[in-house]
């Protein structure tokens, strides 16, 4: 049986008031102009640089292996920017490690927003504390209504579902050793550890 994880509310990180918040355009042409030349995303209106390490990379590849496996390549995103709740749009441009769509990927016509979206997962190798509070309230807040991060270095996952009020009211984490399904897919049970490196670099 999973663990029923109960975190305090993080406190939201303080930022000085003269600070610049980036909007989704102003990224874009700074990227025109060649300023930006590396992967990122726009969270909170703060720049991320989305280079990844090998543990990150071998973490996804497991991840989207039992997402084709399971529920097909045409229904599975990667890396690719969503849209999240209308008032966090312009500072927000987050690009999660795999979604799971309600239909297949072809049929979209622009980003994928939150009503696409069945499950959306982070992998998480150095970006954990981030993953679980950050991330998740941006997802909680869209109203995304399942979110897991898959944690290299606890070998667990922690699975978030049931947003409210721009929270996740319900939190578990599940081993190595469980097994865990999506809720809109609950016979496509995964065992943790396969989604896990059994040896890390």
């Amino acid at each position: 049986m999973a663990d029923i994880i109960t975190r305090p509310e993080p406190a939201i990180a303080q930022i000085s008031p003269t600070a610049v918040r980036w909007t989704r355009s102003e990224c874009e042409a700074l990227q025109n102009a060649g300023v930006i030349m590396y992967r990122f995303e726009l969270v909170d209106g703060i720049i991320n640089n989305m280079s990844q390490n090998i543990r990150h990379g071998i973490l996804v590849r497991l991840i989207l292996e039992w997402l084709f496996a399971t529920f097909g390549a045409r229904f599975v995103l990667t890396q690719v920017t969503i849209d999240v709740r209308p008032e966090d749009n312009p500072t927000n441009a987050p690009e999660p490690d795999a979604i799971l769509l309600t239909r297949p990927a072809e049929e979209l016509s622009s980003n994928p927003v939150p009503a696409d979206i069945r499950l959306c997962i982070e992998a998480a190798d150095t970006t954990l504390s981030y993953d679980l509070n950050t991330k998740a309230r941006l997802y909680a807040r869209a109203g995304i209504p399942e979110y897991w991060v898959v944690s290299v270095n606890e070998r667990a996952v922690h699975v978030h579902r049931s947003p409210v009020e721009g929270t996740y009211s319900e939190v578990f984490m599940f081993s190595e050793t469980q097994s865990v399904a999506p809720l809109s897919a609950p016979n496509a049970s995964v065992l943790v550890s396969s989604l896990l490196p059994q040896t890390l670099p």
